[in-house]
């Protein structure tokens, strides 16, 4: 199986590896590009050892920042939310009460823990059962390609 090098991704996949790769090294399930609901696709979706949910939004740039309307919308779908951004990205951007991830391509810091904000048990458990199975799928995806399972989120 061939893995994407960082010249094949585009920067806010680099910025997604880091953050999946420290997340996974604190006990985390990891997600990149998952669809809590119609209409909204978060960049990393986090599963912890407790049974938390984060959101993680990777930006590589001030443009890649400001065009994103839909952010806020994120926030009904997790315990806690963060940005993930590289050493060059103007912070000052980033709203004030959301977490902040410094970022590369080999790991991640978290330099501003977001606050919590928990889920009801409803929505938490739908949300979980639907990350299983997307992660399941994806893995079963890459097991046996030919098998036409790639579309199913």
């Amino acid at each position: 199986m061939e893995l994407l090098s960082e010249t094949k991704m585009m920067p806010g996949q680099v910025l997604a590896r880091g953050v999946c790769r420290h997340l996974a090294s604190h006990g985390f399930a990891v997600i990149e590009e998952f669809v809590p609901d119609r209409g909204l696709r978060v960049d990393v979706m986090a599963l912890g050892p407790k049974g938390e949910l984060w959101v993680v939004e990777c930006k590589s740039s001030r443009a890649d920042f400001t065009s994103d309307a839909k952010w806020q919308g994120y926030l009904d779908w997790c315990d806690r939310y963060f940005w993930a951004v590289d050493a060059a990205f103007p912070t000052e951007l980033l709203p004030d009460g959301t977490g902040l991830i410094l970022a590369d391509g080999y790991d991640a810091e978290i330099l501003r823990m977001a606050p919590e904000d928990k889920l009801a048990a409803p929505r938490r458990a739908k949300l979980t059962r639907k990350f299983a199975a997307h992660a399941a799928r994806r893995l079963q995806a890459l097991r046996d390609p030919e098998a036409g399972l790639s579309g199913w989120g």
